[in-house]
């Protein structure tokens, strides 16, 4: 075969983007794995809720999860950000930042998401440590425990109402006047959850624990934890370059077996999902794999 030349590229070497190899690599298939190396969960401590594995480190499992994948001697893996993609008559071309050029027959999308997270001095340091996104993969580490939520309007009153379940020694920090109608902002003070609109102007730790956030009035709340959501962007401008459609929240638009809006080009993993967890990672990497190779069959046969 052409050294370059693959039945399937997928770009992403995470959860989502081995588990598409592995599918892929005991098909028989030829597979090149694109992936920079830097995943967005690199600085959270430990995993859960995924089986046989849990509160094991992210790196940890992404590393028995390569080794395992690149065993099928079909399967490699390269180094690199993969920068341009265009569609061929025969497949698709992916160009790296280092001037490396591929060609396939399928792609897999499997690149994760960009978190833009907030101008707060703290923040990035704590983000996936003590600043959670998720109280399903870190809810039980901090139950109980003196808790933070920062967002505000609806979004507010939803992510309070999630978290309380967890912990019921919750603040609200809306880090500015709140639009919250009056229903909501009582209903969230009956069940004890104080609501704060301090412009907050730090959140300081000790190597990524959060132990207390300043406000710019110079007061001070001793917190455990704290919950807050980022905006987010695609990893990936080969998505724009395939014209690959998005929905309202900027997730890749995918059907029940992960193909995009543009036949051949498969996704899967968080670029599809605001559900970031591994276990969901993995199972849509499986299926993008799998009907990524069923769609070659049928082609060939």
């Amino acid at each position: 075969m052409e050294q370059n030349a693959f039945d399937v590229i997928i770009i992403g070497g995470s959860y989502a983007g081995l588990s598409s190899a592995m599918a892929l690599g005991r098909s028989l298939r030829r597979v090149l794995i694109i992936d920079n190396g830097k995943p967005c969960n690199a600085q959270t401590p430990h995993s859960h809720n995924f089986l046989t594995r849990d509160g094991d480190t992210p790196a940890n499992l992404r590393a028995i999860a390569m080794v395992q994948v690149l065993s099928y001697p079909t399967v490699r893996m390269v180094n690199g950000k993969a920068i341009k993609g265009t569609q061929l008559s025969s497949g698709f071309s992916i160009t790296t930042a280092d001037g490396q050029y591929f060609e396939s027959k399928k792609l897999i999308i499997a690149s994760g998401v960009k978190d833009n997270l907030p101008a707060i001095k703290g923040f990035a340091e704590c983000w996936g440590i003590s600043v959670l996104h998720c109280p399903y993969c870190h809810g039980y580490e901090v139950r109980h425990q003196k808790t933070g939520i920062i967002a505000n309007g609806e979004m507010a009153f939803e992510f309070a109402r999630l978290i309380n379940n967890w912990t019921q020694n919750l603040i609200l920090f809306t880090n500015g006047p709140t639009p919250l109608d009056s229903e909501s902002a009582l209903k969230l003070i009956s069940k004890g959850i104080t609501i704060v609109e301090n412009e907050i102007e730090e959140i300081v730790h000790d190597k990524g624990k959060v132990t207390h956030l300043l406000f710019k009035d110079g007061s001070k709340q001793q917190l455990d934890a704290i919950y807050a959501r980022g905006e987010m962007e695609q990893n990936t401008r080969i998505i724009s370059d395939l014209n690959l459609q998005l929905n309202e929240q900027g997730y890749i638009i995918t059907d029940a077996f992960k193909q995009s809006s543009q036949s051949g080009v498969y996704a899967a993993g968080d670029c599809t999902t605001p559900m970031r967890a591994i276990a969901e990672s993995v199972n849509t990497g499986t299926m993008a794999g799998v009907f990524a190779n069923k769609q070659l069959i049928e082609e060939e046969f």
